[in-house]
């Protein structure tokens, strides 16, 4: 074997793993566009999506209850509520929040000044509402009451640029939503295979969403509950290259061989 042959073998060689890199840093817009057959929706499709259902209290919720009478100072004592530490992030990532609220007890029960405990698990916020207003009524005229969940949680974990939990004042959230709070699906996260894992009586369940598909808007998991957690995988991609800085030095390494080589063959 020549030298010659030797050197063209070589640059040959260091032009392929180049061109490997590069070809594999690529990434197909087939598996980074969400909803790609979303033109193919037809109407009777979209009158079968997914239907929100308002989550039920469960104990061990906190909830935010205020109450409003003619008497300013009346409203004051009723929603006195102590001041709760709960796992949960916000946008600044925090490890831990303050929820200020009625915790709802092993029972299923709150305490409210004067009505006493009243019982709203198993109620959503709506109904939970009306009972306390009913509650009131017997001391006040015509009270106003406002019920809203406070520690409202959803953990979003994975290749998403904001990966932590978040406690959320509206408890109409969907995928979307808790990804949009994550900052989105990060180039290595797998778009296809979404995880929700979410805890109904005890019991765990588990879904998996594609997000290039519009079929996601008919998953009864497209709404998501408290506590629910969203795992976003990473990709093959991934896998083989840890970022893509390690991606651009073998470019550099293969670019040096190759200069070298051309060098070597001119010399000869």
């Amino acid at each position: 074997m020549n030298k010659k042959y030797k050197v063209t073998r070589g640059f040959t060689l260091a032009m392929l793993i180049l061109t490997t890199v590069l070809v594999s840093s690529c990434v197909s817009n087939k598996k980074i566009a969400y909803f790609q057959d979303i033109q193919t929706i037809n109407q009777a499709k979209l009158e079968n999506a997914a239907k929100f259902v308002e989550p039920t209290i469960q104990p061990d919720d906190i909830l935010s209850i205020n109450i409003f009478t003619l008497n300013p100072q009346s409203g004051v004592v009723i929603n006195q509520a102590a001041s709760t530490p709960t796992l949960g992030g916000n946008t600044n990532n925090s490890l831990a929040t303050q929820s200020t609220g009625f915790l709802v007890d092993k029972n299923g029960e709150v305490e409210l000044s004067l009505a006493g405990k009243v019982k709203v698990a198993g109620l959503t916020t709506y109904q939970a509402r009306e009972l306390i207003r009913e509650k009131v009524s017997v001391f006040y005229k015509e009270p106003n009451v406002q019920l809203r969940f406070a520690n409202f949680k959803i953990s979003v974990l994975g290749e998403v640029n904001a990966p932590s939990a978040y406690t959320l004042p509206n408890e109409k959230v969907s995928i979307l939503d808790a990804l949009s709070l994550a900052g989105d699906l990060t180039i290595y996260g797998r778009r296809d295979n979404v995880l929700i894992v979410r805890d109904n009586n005890g019991k765990k369940e588990f879904a998996r969403l594609d997000l290039n598909s519009s079929n996601i808007f008919n998953s009864p998991f497209y709404y998501l509950k408290q506590n629910d957690v969203v795992y976003v995988e990473p990709n093959k991609r991934k896998v083989s290259a840890s970022n893509s800085a390690q991606i651009q030095t073998i470019g550099v390494i293969a670019s040096v061989i190759s200069v070298i080589v051309l060098a070597i063959a001119n010399f000869k």
